[in-house]
């Protein structure tokens, strides 16, 4: 059955179920964004990491673009050198500081791709696991830690600005289905999601700011990012791609509390059943027509997923990121002969859990990350996906066939 989009649009508008929005086309136009997460790249290449592909070695961030990326995303703590921040065992070198996202923004954009800045508003892994607070905000609630955050994300985007970078987008926050700087922007699950561990720790959380504290912090940093620049666009994410009723109770709850974004950004590593994914992206541009859809986090079905996300109606779906494509999940590249990931990951819950699909299970204060070590050295030759890459970038328009 051939169903007119636009029609079923403008009548649900007329039913009052959603506002008719100019649709929000991806940055650059229709340009579709063929992204990818690196950020480990400083601390590879620190530790000896070199790229190879087809019998010639090559800087990474030139070799993703020559086969067709055109985005990459880079994501910064606030003070990763903290006694319990990611960079704690390596305080000088200070890994995913801010500073190494502007040094890694300038190369990115050196080779001709754009820049995403991700900040996570903590120290060190910020995912729904645990959403920590910075220490240096740890004792702040209230209005005092909504200042906090303001000012943080204010000085920080100026601070980009003035090294000379203008950030395709900027994501507020990290996968950030059950809130962020725990507890005050903790968010209880709407309903249950199928994975037991995660309904355990997220239904019933306890005490937490809810989804009014979440939206209050949330503004305060957009707000404090738009006071260094008002163009930026602003990416809120959310790691339950697969799951639509808490997609839509999610965002929902986002926009009755006023929070201002561009698109929504969604992880998407595992379904419960076949056609989730899809299920949710369709309903999502039926509901929200006026705002971007994009993968922020994906390994496996890589043809299918960009698909997904390119065909979406009115230039709602902005793009995607694959999450460390050099040596994670389904890697692009083979180390010592095999992938130089762990390989590939169940589709289906029913398979069997991807540990990607992040349960939930974390205390929300901080624990001190591990390996101890930083960064992966050695030789990576690009594989095949590499390849498929190619082919996605030219069948997208993104690149000349060759």
């Amino acid at each position: 059955m051939t169903i007119d989009r636009r029609a079923a649009l403008l009548a649900l508008a007329a039913a009052g179920v959603v506002p008719m929005l100019p649709a929000q086309a991806a940055p650059g136009g229709r340009r579709f964004l063929l992204g990818a997460d690196v950020s480990w790249l400083p601390e590879d290449e620190a530790a000896g990491a070199e790229y190879w592909y087809g019998g010639k070695r090559w800087d990474l961030l030139a070799l993703l673009a020559s086969v067709g990326f055109n985005e990459i995303k880079v994501r910064a703590f606030v003070d990763p050198s903290a006694p319990d921040g990611y960079s704690a065992d390596a305080p000088k070198a200070g890994w995913t500081s801010l500073a190494h996202a502007i040094a890694l923004g300038k190369r990115i954009t050196r080779a001709g791709m754009g820049f995403t800045l991700s900040l996570n508003f903590a120290d060190s892994w910020a995912d729904p696991q645990g959403q920590p607070k910075p220490l240096a905000w740890r004792d702040l609630h209230g209005a005092a830690l909504q200042q906090a955050v303001h000012d943080y994300a204010r000085a920080t985007l100026a601070t980009v600005r003035r090294a000379g970078l203008r950030p395709t987008m900027v994501y507020v926050g990290n996968e950030t289905t059950f809130g962020m700087l725990w507890p005050d922007g903790r968010v209880p699950l709407s309903r249950a999601t199928g994975n037991p561990v995660t309904d355990k720790t997220h239904l019933d959380p306890g005490k937490v700011g809810g989804m009014e504290g979440f939206a209050a912090l949330l503004k305060a940093a957009i707000a404090g990012i738009r006071a260094a620049d008002p163009t930026t666009r602003i990416v809120v994410h959310n790691h339950l791609g697969r799951h639509w009723l808490i997609l839509r109770d999610w965002v929902d709850a986002l926009r009755a509390h006023g929070v201002p974004f561009d698109a929504v950004a969604l992880s998407c590593y595992q379904q419960a059943a076949e056609g989730d994914w899809a299920t949710s992206f369709t309903n999502f541009c039926t509901r929200y027509p006026g705002t971007g859809l994009m993968v922020a986090e994906y390994s496996s079905r890589k043809r299918y997923l960009n698909d997904l996300v390119h065909d979406l109606p009115n230039g709602q779906g902005w793009g995607t990121f694959i999450w460390e494509p050099v040596h994670y999940q389904e890697a692009l590249f083979d180390k010592d002969g095999r992938s130089a990931g762990e390989g590939p990951r169940p589709n289906l819950i029913s398979q069997g859990m991807n540990s990607a699909e992040a349960p939930g299970g974390g205390a929300p204060k901080p624990v001190k990350p591990e390996p101890k070590h930083f960064g992966v050295g050695g030789r990576f030759e690009g594989n095949a996906f590499l390849d498929l890459y190619r082919r996605i970038a030219t069948d997208y328009g993104l690149r000349t066939a060759s």
